[in-house]
């Protein structure tokens, strides 16, 4: 194990750069040790000579004069002393100090103070030159090269292919993101192998048109540069296997994010009935899983957009991952999409996360394994641009209590107008300062009181949706991935939400209400929460009366 001791020179006292990098250093299994602030030459050689490092990292931020006489003094104390020698030397400052650093040939690497804190990562891995080769060609190493640091995603559909492929060109040079997310236009997604029912008034409504093989391939060929972001695209609403096939042929797509229960008469965004939609995804995650393709199914944000109440939202985390276990999913992507209601409180939302997380990490075993997505939610984002960037931060800063693998920025500009390279860019550029300062130290969210008080409450309300819609199928060998039971739980309303109202093949009666930045199942004549025990049974209790 190599060792990195750290230090300012001269009078300098700012050593927040040098904490960071012994810090990120440390994740990567280096000895790390922080000397001082404002050390002499004299001093360090001394320190030098005790600590005996393989590394040394020095500091200065101050005006760049004093430096010049500072180096010359080091440099020509390496030159007589020994114990100075054999030694990798570093240096971390502003642009100006480094400039200085420059000039004495002293130090094997220099940090000017705009790195990317990927750039410094990949030193510290010994991936100096961060060629093509170096940045991971699918999603699982992706992240395994730099978690804890999160890998950054953005989603990227601008009206036609040309304004797509040439952002998408800008951002991989950016070097700020490391999968795009292709959304394709309601057209394609629905409409992509019999083009003769295409609506071409819709032409790029909610993304790029893509047409051909050959327009994805362009697509892919676009991120080929910078650092060669990884592509994914939205799964379609109709002919989803011929579409993934297409996709893996040509973008070799990252991942599949697929529903369990949408895109189908539920929802309206497809022919499906809400059957067929439910065997036709099983069958999508299946076919993925075979191929060793991780999926996400994020089924809980649908139910929780449709105003379901928190329990409701818990519960079907669960279920949608514990499908995706059963269809042979080996990586799962679990997404957690916070501030949905835009108007939930913070401890709240933090706890509802955690319970989802403690249900789905629960089927963890040497077959399944579970990545955690974060992101904000799009209704939360204000139409002020200064504000939305203010509530992107804010965000992504409450979601680092997850410590997420894989963060979905949202851009701060949607509810404005459809993020473009510049947009995409700037969102990803606020993000990744949040995780920068996540890694100095910050406070853990998660051991709050009403945090934890939250989500043991939500668990124990999910485990009775979960136990209510497996006692549907008692003679059923495996009731929660079996079509007609889930399909009963939805025509019951064990799973229901209030926009569901007059859906042909819903319940739609619950009603919901926010008390205290949390959403519960409300009873308005009585002006109270009902518990769960309470809502299922008697749903339960009047399915067993009607038949």
């Amino acid at each position: 194990m190599k060792k990195i001791i750290g230090l300012t020179l001269g009078n300098c006292v700012h050593v927040a750069g040098t904490m960071n990098f012994l810090g990120l250093a440390e994740k990567e299994n280096y000895k790390t040790e922080s000397v001082g602030i404002g050390i002499d030459v004299s001093e360090l050689t001394k320190i030098i000579e005790d600590k005996k490092p393989d590394i040394v990292g020095l500091s200065y931020r101050l005006s760049p004069e004093p430096l010049n006489k500072i180096l010359e003094e080091l440099k020509e104390n390496i030159h007589i002393n020994e114990n100075l020698k054999n030694i990798v030397w570093l240096f971390g400052g502003t642009e100006p100090t480094a400039l200085v650093a420059e000039r004495h040939n002293i130090f094997d690497k220099i940090f000017y103070g705009n790195e990317d804190i990927d750039e410094v990562i990949a030193y510290l891995k010994g991936q100096e030159s961060l060629e093509e080769e170096s940045y991971p060609r699918n999603l699982i190493d992706r992240i395994k090269s730099k978690y804890p640091y999160p890998v950054i995603r953005h989603h990227l559909g601008l009206t036609s292919m040309e304004n797509t492929i040439e952002a998408i060109e800008k951002i991989a040079n950016a070097k700020v993101l490391d999968i795009i997310s292709i959304a394709p236009d309601q057209n394609a997604q629905e409409f992509f192998f019999d083009q003769e029912n295409m609506d071409e008034n819709l032409n790029g409504a909610g993304g790029v048109p893509v047409r051909t093989r050959e327009d994805l391939q362009a697509l892919y060929n676009g991120a080929q540069r910078g650092n060669y972001p990884l592509l994914r695209s939205y799964s379609g609403t109709k002919n989803i296997i011929r579409f993934a096939e297409v996709l893996k042929d040509t973008i070799n797509n990252a991942w599949c994010a697929v529903p369990l229960f949408w895109y189908s008469e539920l929802d309206k965004r497809g022919p499906r009935t809400l059957k067929e939609a439910i065997i036709e995804n099983q069958k999508v995650m299946a076919w993925h899983g075979e191929r060793n393709i991780p999926v996400e199914v994020n089924d809980p944000h649908h139910w929780s957009l449709r105003d379901a109440h928190d329990a409701i939202g818990v519960a079907v985390a669960y279920l949608a991952a514990y499908n995706a276990k059963k269809m042979g999913v080996k990586d799962y992507i679990a997404q957690f999409m916070f501030n949905v209601p835009a108007y939930i409180s913070a401890e709240n939302d933090l706890g509802k996360m955690l319970a989802k997380i403690e249900l789905i990490e629960s089927l963890v075993d040497e077959n399944f394994n579970v990545y955690r997505q974060a992101r904000a939610g799009l209704a939360s984002f204000p139409a002020d641009l200064n504000q939305a960037k203010g509530q992107l931060a804010a965000s992504a800063y409450l979601a680092m209590a997850i410590k997420p693998h894989i963060y979905h920025v949202v851009g701060f500009c949607e509810a404005h107008h459809a993020a473009e390279a510049e947009d995409v860019i700037e969102s990803c550029k606020i993000v990744r300062g949040i995780i920068k300062n996540e890694f100095l130290g910050s406070i853990d969210l998660t051991k709050d009181a009403n945090v934890q008080r939250r989500k043991t409450e939500l668990i124990e309300e999910a485990k009775v949706i979960i136990d209510s819609i497996e006692s549907l199928g008692s003679e059923i060998e495996d009731p929660l991935t079996d079509p007609d039971i889930l399909v009963k739980a939805v025509r019951l309303g064990i799973l229901d939400a209030p926009q569901l109202k007059g859906n042909r093949v819903a319940k739609g009666e619950l009603k919901t209400r926010m008390i205290s930045g949390a959403l519960y199942a409300y009873d308005e004549k009585n002006a109270r929460i009902i518990p769960e025990k309470e809502r299922v049974g008697d749903i339960l209790e009047n399915s067993y009366v009607s038949e």
